[in-house]
């Protein structure tokens, strides 16, 4: 049975000087599980992930990996492997030479290094690629690669910086199914740091919310969204409303927002803007107290009664929606 290997931050905190960066962070990640760290510019995810890497020293805390303290060790003897958000391919090396660099430095012979090298190359659908230098590759293929390099030194954790960013729209689509169905097939834990809320909902089994050096929620992805506890997740997120009500503020999912006449509705509104987005509409209005909702219809729903810009709308929804927020 194979080991289950999981890491822990306790208390991880990192100063600049005065600045804090992460401010005592403590989170238990299971073992085999891809995690994305999720936040806005700034907000500490890097420097996490840094730390994990141990290419950035703790200030304060602790980092173990499978209950061993890991958080003085050097990169090399941690367990973790990094993936740089670019790629940070050896422009005169072959991709094959590429993926062997680590076991080169480690003194592992050609033979060896090479075999397991064309191992990996082989798991990402790169053999073809092997002789070529990296100015030859697509950017899904230097992702491809740097994939492998990480992954030769058999890591208990592979861990990903923004390495989607560099991707055009339509590849990154596709390189984050491939970086699932990696992670599925080697059982690791994948610890993945992006500020796009499509990519961290699409891939993670969990997300940390990290807002100004703490986290702001955590747990299983679904319920995180299903349940956002503060307006900054909420509206981090995406696809949330956060609207002041008289009995406090709540959060309320665009695609539960109904669209009715005012008579009745829980918010009056005046429609600010309509965008089609295919199969849905997202309709925006203005409401009472400065605030802004989206709703969230299907291009059935909305054009079978389509509304125009300057119109006067009732926005309502079910009791059960309205999710109570704490700040």
């Amino acid at each position: 049975m194979t080991q289950k290997i999981d890491l822990e931050l306790i208390s991880l905190t990192k100063r600049y000087g005065a600045t804090v960066a992460v401010d005592a962070i403590s989170y238990h990640f299971d073992a085999g599980t891809y995690a994305c760290l999720l936040g806005p510019s700034g907000c500490g995810k890097s420097s996490t992930l840094r730390m994990i890497a141990g290419h950035e020293t703790a200030s304060d805390g602790a980092i173990t990996l499978g209950g061993r303290d890991i958080s003085t060790l050097p990169p090399a003897k941690r367990g973790t492997a990094m993936m740089f958000q670019n790629y940070a391919l050896f422009p005169h090396l072959s991709v094959l030479d590429n993926v062997a660099f680590s076991l080169t430095m480690k003194g592992v012979d050609k033979g060896t290094r090479h075999a397991r090298a064309n191992e990996l190359l082989e798991l990402v659908d790169m053999t073809a690629m092997t002789d070529r230098l990296p100015a030859q590759l697509s950017g899904g293929q230097q992702q491809r690669a740097a994939l492998a390099r990480a992954l030769i030194t058999k890591p208990d954790v592979l861990l990903l910086d923004e390495p989607l960013s560099a991707l055009d729209p339509f590849l990154r689509i596709r390189m984050r199914a491939e970086l699932k169905k990696l992670q599925r097939e080697l059982g690791l834990t994948f610890v993945h740091v992006t500020h796009g809320q499509d990519e961290a909902l699409a891939l993670a089994d969990e997300i940390v919310v990290m807002n100004d050096a703490r986290i702001e929620q955590a747990g299983k992805t679904r319920a995180v969204f299903d349940a956002p506890s503060t307006a900054f997740v909420a509206r981090f997120l995406g696809s949330h409303n956060v609207v002041v009500m008289p009995e406090g503020l709540v959060a309320v999912r665009s695609d539960a927002m109904k669209v009715t006449d005012q008579t009745g509705a829980k918010l009056p509104g005046t429609i600010t803007n309509i965008e089609y987005q295919g199969t849905h509409v997202a309709l925006t209005a203005a409401v009472p107290g400065a605030q802004e909702v989206t709703a969230l219809l299907s291009d059935k729903d909305f054009f079978g009664n389509p509304k125009e810009l300057g119109e006067a709308i009732g926005l309502d929804w079910e009791a059960e929606a309205a999710h109570a927020l704490a700040g």
